[in-house]
């Protein structure tokens, strides 16, 4: 069974803290297109769940507070569907870059064929997950920055007991470092079990 942990308040999104892994030329690339330093006027991203797409964008609209963007385009009625459509032309012709986001690349979306191109015309990047190893060094880089040692057996506890986008087990990692300080204990596997049985009970 897994268990959902809402037990503090999310980090807010920029790019510093985004774990790139395999997205770090998406990243790079973001980085420029939300500086203005790019010709392009679309920029689309793509991935599955959990990849990092909602944090790109808001961090992208935090770095450039004009960009117009839109997340999970998938499910845009055709209102939203029209006004993207008019958001690319106007960036074409020198309005504000337009940042998008959504779960297929543009060909495969279930949306209007016009917006469909339009949505490749300008950079394309698909968002890849990391892997579980890549997500257990995060979490060892992230419990070294707070002063904890985490052994093997608790972040492969947390990597399968637990929802496993980053921004879960970062609110775990808090959590058990809340926990462990106030128990006067070490982070071992019998902590964690019971800091996760007395949330839920």
């Amino acid at each position: 069974m897994q268990l959902i942990l809402d037990l503090v308040v999310a980090v807010e999104p920029d790019f510093d803290n985004y774990v790139a892994g395999p997205n770090a030329e998406a990243v790079a690339s973001l980085r420029s297109f939300a500086a203005g330093a790019t010709r392009d006027a679309v920029m689309y991203l793509w991935g599955e769940p959990g990849s990092g797409r909602t944090h790109l964008l808001r961090s992208a609209a935090k770095a450039n507070p004009g960009l117009v963007s839109a997340d999970d385009v998938d499910d845009l009625d055709e209102p939203a569907q029209q006004g993207l459509f008019a958001a690319i032309n106007a960036a074409r012709e020198g309005a504000p870059p337009v940042l998008a986001a959504g779960s297929r690349p543009p060909a495969q979306l279930a949306l209007r064929e016009d917006l469909r191109t339009r949505l490749a015309w300008g950079l394309v990047y698909q968002l890849k997950p990391l892997s579980d190893a890549e997500k257990a060094l995060h979490l060892r880089a992230e419990a070294a920055r707070r002063g904890l040692r985490l052994p093997d057996e608790v972040v492969g506890y947390l990597l399968t007991r637990l929802p496993r986008d980053l921004p879960s087990l970062n609110s775990v990692l808090d959590a058990l470092d809340r926990y462990s300080l106030a128990a006067k204990r070490p982070v071992t596997l019998p902590l964690v079990r019971e800091a996760l049985e007395r949330k839920f009970r």
